[in-house]
């Protein structure tokens, strides 16, 4: 990682605007059901205090069209405040002259937490004026979201030009690990990649392919593969207007010499639903009105098998219908097998997105070697993009 980062610049005495990403789940009653978001935020925020820093935080959460009180970053706030031992409060806005005025008061050592930048349309479509506003809020810009590095927003990329920015210790933390894994992984890296759709993972897997010594499918993409191949595949999801490209990408790996390893087996349903009927078949053996919801024990074996050789691991996307437990057996045996690799020595890196929730949901979070904070964000890093939120901070010795 070539950015230059806090540990680069003297904080005390100025203040700090720091972009996080506290866009965390909430429920009916708009508590906090997973905070650790937050939490992963709370090294760079520590070290910004204990430098002498005036620390204003700025993030997003949900999708609001328009200031909403269900939308409010409250309950981050009150989190916070817990978490660091002091009240952080919360501003009214995050920008004007009251803010201004607020942030300018903020003493060293204190932090003040701006409401939802996405109240305001201009954030996400990047308004100069409005990157401009948020820029009179501090002497030094962070970015710490990773989860929203692969937007070009006011918050994440504007402000950037506008001040002198650095990286924070979660993104220093993302950029490293996925980026030295594929940049100069240990060997053999093996990719296991999932989700619904081959078409939000063609980039990917055309990347992987040039980097990895084998890929393991699964997830509703691999229905498009099996039919490619002629297969009958019942009522499961398929991509049929990407037939082709499933072809072209297994002959690409067979030209790179890349394992491209499908499920043998299935668990397959008959509705979409957590309390389906199921039974394991063979991925030829799928009957009409039937739809596969997971890899079956035999393609976990197989998964096993190639993965006990690996020593570099990319996890993104899940094997099945991970939010029904009866359909997220394969994915979890995928995980045991992953924090058995970890123990062994392997670097493992789980990709973000489903895959990073269902890894919590297991209770492996740490005991992998590195989950990505990022959905969006580590998908398009893995594609090889350029991130604006990490392109627009500065370069090391600049």
């Amino acid at each position: 990682m070539n950015k230059a980062t806090i540990r680069d610049v003297d904080l005390a005495g100025k203040h700090v605007l720091m972009r996080a990403d506290f866009n965390v789940p909430l429920d009916a009653e708009g508590r906090i059901t997973d905070d650790i978001r937050i939490r992963a935020a709370l090294p760079t925020i520590r070290y910004i205090l204990d430098h002498g820093a005036a620390l204003v935080l700025m993030s997003h959460l949900g999708r609001p069209k328009g200031p909403d009180p269900k939308d409010s970053l409250q309950p981050v706030a009150a989190r916070l405040s817990e978490l660091l031992g002091q009240n952080v409060p919360l501003a009214a806005d995050c920008v004007g002259p009251d803010v201004e005025a607020q942030a300018r008061a903020l003493q060293p050592g204190r932090v003040l937490l701006l409401e939802n930048l996405r109240f305001h349309k201009e954030e996400e479509k990047n308004d100069p004026a409005f990157a401009a506003d948020l820029a009179k809020l501090g002497d030094i810009y962070v970015n710490d979201a990773f989860g929203t590095a692969h937007r070009a927003h006011a918050s994440t990329e504007g402000v950037a030009h506008l001040l002198p920015a650095y990286v924070g210790f979660l993104m220093e933390k993302e950029l490293n690990f996925l980026g030295s894994t594929l940049e100069d992984p240990k060997r053999p890296l093996v990719a296991i990649t999932g989700g619904a759709k081959v078409s939000d993972k063609i980039a990917v897997l055309e990347r992987l392919i040039t980097l990895a010594d084998a890929i393991l499918i699964g997830g509703g993409m691999a229905n498009t593969f099996f039919k490619a191949e002629g297969l009958k595949v019942g009522d499961s999801l398929v991509e049929d207007s990407k037939l082709d490209e499933a072809r072209r990408i297994q002959q690409m790996a067979r030209e790179h010499n890349v394992r491209f390893v499908l499920p043998v087996d299935a668990v397959i349903a008959d509705r979409f639903a957590a309390d389906a009927q199921s039974q394991v078949v063979s991925v030829d053996q799928v009957p009409d009105g039937w739809r596969i919801l997971d890899i079956g024990p035999q393609t976990v074996a197989a998964f096993e098998d190639v993965l006990n050789g690996a020593q570099t691991i990319v996890f993104n996307g899940t094997l099945g219908v991970a939010e029904f437990p009866a359909f997220a057996k394969g994915t979890n045996a995928v995980i045991d097998t992953l924090v058995k690799r970890t123990e062994a020595g392997a670097t493992v890196i789980i990709g973000g997105g489903d895959s990073a929730a269902a890894v919590e949901a297991a209770g492996a979070a740490d005991k992998v070697t590195h989950v990505s904070t990022g959905g969006g964000a580590s998908l398009e890093f893995l594609e090889g993009k350029t991130l604006p939120g990490v392109a627009a901070l500065r370069d090391k010795g600049a």
